[in-house]
């Protein structure tokens, strides 16, 4: 097996398809657009191996539909619920599968979505975590379909995983969820330093991701729901239901949504 590399294919505005790749295959995950897939992949002379889709909404499968015009024989690999009716191979929670020599773990991530999964591996020994729009650096994706605490579950999912683990989210939105964050945990210093980090990787148009869900602990107020500072800036904020993690939880993202 010859090396493998993870690599961030822009798209919209603010969206990465991730692309794991060796010499000669690729796989894409989440193209919401087909173009930027395209040009990468034939720019590095590679043919399109496997699809994998974490959940429904058109950023993260509008490109589906041509890149299987290209590559007719790209596996396309989702949750067994998926209202993303172009699933061939349907998974749940546990199930493992295996592409590059690579094998992929199922979590069933809902929150987000109702149908959102994530999918784990493990490449150069490190847990390599690809969250959609499930956990991001310094935040979580918006509550379209499911509730606080099953989003609340599902990143205690992720907070079992190694500390090791890299994050690789699907949108760029660091530099706007530590600016919330930092309303709620101003006195957080890892947070006030990765913030400083992220500014000036972004003023060079560089990506803040992947992220390690290690510093995500410390920084990001939707893994640290019940940290003091983070209820009495609630409360001054006008929350006062704080009584357990969920509530807590849902006071947070009730206030990310009004920020």
């Amino acid at each position: 097996m010859g090396t493998i590399t993870i690599e961030a294919i822009p798209a919209f505005v603010d969206n990465y398809i991730w692309c794991i790749q060796d010499a000669k295959t690729a796989i894409v995950v989440d193209p919401g657009q087909a173009e930027p897939v395209l040009e990468h992949l034939k720019q590095h002379q590679l043919s399109l191996d496997a699809i994998l889709v974490t959940h429904h909404h058109p950023d993260h499968v509008g490109g589906i539909e041509r890149l299987k015009q290209v590559f007719p024989s790209a596996k396309v690999i989702g949750f067994k619920e998926s209202r993303y009716a172009g699933v061939e191979h349907e998974h749940v929670e546990g199930d493992c599968f295996t592409l590059l020599g690579l094998e992929f773990r199922v979590i069933e991530v809902p929150g987000h979505t109702l149908d959102h999964i994530a999918f784990l591996t493990v490449l150069d020994n490190r847990p390599r975590l690809f969250s959609g729009d499930t956990l991001f650096s310094g935040g979580c994706g918006r509550l379209f379909e499911g509730t606080a605490e099953q989003m609340l579950h599902s990143l205690e999912k992720f907070k079992l995983l190694p500390d090791s683990t890299d994050i690789y989210c699907a949108h760029e939105y660091t530099l706007s969820n530590l600016a919330f964050a930092k309303t709620l945990m101003p006195s957080n210093q890892d947070l006030h330093e990765y913030n400083s980090k992220c500014e000036s990787l972004r003023s060079g148009n560089q990506s803040t991701i992947p992220t390690s869900l290690q510093l995500e602990k410390k920084v990001n107020p939707f893994l640290r729901e019940t940290d003091p500072e983070i209820i009495d800036n609630l409360r001054n904020l006008g929350y006062i239901n704080l009584d357990d993690a969920v509530a807590c939880f849902s006071a947070i993202r009730k206030a990310k949504d009004q920020a």
